[in-house]
């Protein structure tokens, strides 16, 4: 079984991809791999660098994220800019992470991504999970773990697809309002649900 995991920022998807690690699932994660096909001297990077100029830049030449979020959470235009530069990278490698794992056998995989692209999230996996909490509890997440402003926060959250779109998506909906343990609890419940569904 392939699970794709989404939902907005702060709403707790990698938790939600390590408990399901937890019951043997591997994970790919999409943002990790994002962060690997913007490394200097990949084709992504150069057309970055191309478009939003050098102040976006670390002294090492690497891309800082915040400095260059910053610039695209303000403008949708620019943000589908980027996102044009970097979705066909990731569903390449996401599709090719696929093929290595299922060849090794493995038959419980996770997919993790912020943005449910058709080509190479939506398309490879068996069931969408999405991954809901409420905006003022996403807020306090992002805040704490990136050390961002609230308005920062407000901002990212702004420019991502709304709960309705990601919910649209959804074959099973985990809402992530509660602790950790109240989140292990619906995962296992869930997961006993799909097993049943699938025998």
């Amino acid at each position: 079984m392939i699970i794709g995991i989404t939902g907005g920022i702060g709403s707790g998807k990698s938790t939600v991809s390590k408990i399901l690690s937890e019951y043997g699932a591997k994970v790919i994660s999409a943002d990790k791999i994002a962060r690997e096909v913007v490394m200097p001297g990949m084709e992504a990077y150069n057309r970055i660098v191309r478009t939003f100029g050098e102040g976006i830049l670390d002294e090492d030449r690497k891309i800082n994220r915040k400095k260059l979020g910053d610039i695209v959470f303000n403008d949708p235009e620019l943000l589908k800019k980027l996102n044009e530069f970097t979705h066909g990278a990731v569903a390449e490698r996401i599709s090719r992470e696929l093929d290595i794992l299922r060849r090794e056998g493995i038959d419980f995989i996770v997919v993790e991504a912020v943005v449910p692209i058709q080509h190479g999230f939506l398309d490879l996996v068996d069931t969408v999970w999405v991954v809901i909490a409420d905006e003022q509890i996403r807020e306090k997440r992002i805040m704490a773990r990136n050390n961002y402003t609230e308005q920062e926060a407000k901002q990212r959250i702004k420019a991502q697809m709304s709960d309705q779109m990601y919910i649209s998506l959804a074959d099973k909906i985990i809402y992530n309002n509660g602790t950790i343990e109240e989140l292990r609890s619906l995962i296992r419940e869930v997961l006993q649900n799909e097993n049943k569904e699938s025998q």
